[in-house]
C-alpha cells in the first residue's frame, strides 16, 4: 500500500478534483494524505476538509506520490519555492509527481515539464508552453513519473493513473 501526499490550497481547491482522484487511489488500496497551508481547507463548491500534514511540515521520503490539486485557490501555490522543491523531489526519486487542471503550472514553474508531454486547464496551457512543455489538450497525460490531468471532467482517470504508476 502506497501513501498518495494531496496538495490542496486553503481556499478554493477544486472539489471534484480531489475527491474524485482521492477516490480511484484509495480504491486501488492506497492511503492518501491531505496536505495545505492550513489545517483547514474549504473547496470551490463548499467541500471542507481537515488536512493531515501542513506543507511546512512535509517530508517526501514518507510519501510514494505527489498529486496538486487545481481550482482557483492554487494559483497563490504557482510560485511557491518550497512546493517546487518538494515536487522535485519526488521527480528526482522516480515517484510520481502530479498536476491536474491549473496545478501542472507548479511542476512548469519547477522545471519539470521542459519536453514532457502534459496536459492542464486551457487557461493554462500557453504556460506550460512557455515553460517547454509539450502541451498536448489530453484529458490525461503520462510522459515518464510525470502526470498530469486537465480538469474535473478527468479526476477519476488522474487518480487511476496515479495508482497504476504505483502498482
Amino acid at each position: 500500500m502506497a501513501k498518495v501526499l494531496s496538495i490542496i490550497a486553503p481556499n478554493d481547491f477544486q472539489d471534484i478534483e480531489y475527491s474524485d482522484s482521492k477516490s480511484a487511489i484509495e480504491q486501488a488500496g492506497h492511503d492518501v494524505i491531505t496536505a495545505s497551508s492550513q489545517p483547514q481547507a474549504t473547496g470551490k463548491l463548499g467541500l471542507e476538509v481537515k488536512t493531515d500534514v501542513l506543507i511546512s511540515e512535509i517530508n517526501p521520503e514518507e510519501y510514494d506520490a505527489i498529486a496538486f490539486i487545481g481550482g482557483p485557490g492554487i494559483y497563490q501555490f504557482f510560485e511557491n519555492q518550497d512546493l517546487q522543491d518538494i515536487a522535485k523531489t519526488f521527480y528526482e526519486n522516480g515517484k510520481p509527481t502530479c498536476a491536474i487542471c491549473a496545478a501542472p503550472v507548479i511542476l512548469a514553474n519547477a522545471g519539470l515539464l521542459l519536453d514532457k508531454k502534459s496536459t492542464c486547464w486551457d487557461g493554462e496551457g500557453k504556460t506550460l508552453t512557455s515553460k517547454g512543455a509539450q502541451y498536448t489538450r489530453n484529458d490525461v497525460e503520462v510522459d515518464g513519473n510525470i502526470i498530469t490531468a486537465n480538469g474535473p471532467s478527468s479526476a477519476e482517470k488522474f487518480g487511476k493513473a496515479i495508482a497504476d504508476a504505483l502498482s
